[in-house]
């Protein structure tokens, strides 16, 4: 940390972020850095909310910032894989008239986060810059709380890699 922290003293970086903290390493960096980081990269999406990690990066003043905000179509974990197609997500997809990854990028943004979708289909591009101009209201907004969430997601690496490691949550 002190290398990030003089690279921000110098002027070199204007903040620091940090990828993939959980609450518990979060606080645990938050307790010794002198420059608190600006932002949290995670793995965020309405399958995979990680609320008390929201909770905490809000109240401890650290913005969140979400990728796979669609969920990882290529990942492991099954619900995230198919956030797409989750029934709840397409009903209020269906009631707006919109896709449903309009819908779950939309949902990040109503949460505070901001959100990295990734895709080269010119059309999916456009699609997902249309996100800004209208809301979810509240009474679907609250349907969200419906959606199962994944109950585990697994990292592995390259199978040329020495180490390999699977972890589960809830």
């Amino acid at each position: 940390m002190e290398s990030y922290e003089t690279l921000y003293d110098s002027g070199k970086a204007r903040a620091i972020g940090v990828s993939n903290f959980s609450t518990k390493k979060l606080g645990d960096l938050l307790k010794v850095a002198r420059v608190p980081p600006a932002v949290n990269q995670v793995e965020c999406h309405p399958s995979w909310q990680q609320p008390q990690l929201h909770s905490f990066c809000k109240s401890n003043g650290v913005h969140l910032s979400a990728y796979a905000p669609m969920g990882s179509p290529g990942g492991t974990s099954g619900k995230s894989r198919q956030l797409l197609k989750d029934p709840v997500l397409n009903m209020i997809a269906e009631k707006l008239g919109k896709s449903p990854a309009q819908v779950a990028l939309r949902w990040g943004l109503q949460m505070g986060h901001s959100v990295l979708p990734k895709s080269t289909n010119e059309g999916r591009l456009k699609e997902n810059f249309d996100v800004f101009d209208w809301s979810i209201p509240e009474d679907l907004f609250a349907k969200f709380s419906e959606i199962e969430q994944a109950s585990s997601l697994s990292y592995t690496s390259i199978s040329s890699a020495k180490y390999k490691c699977e972890a589960s949550y809830r």
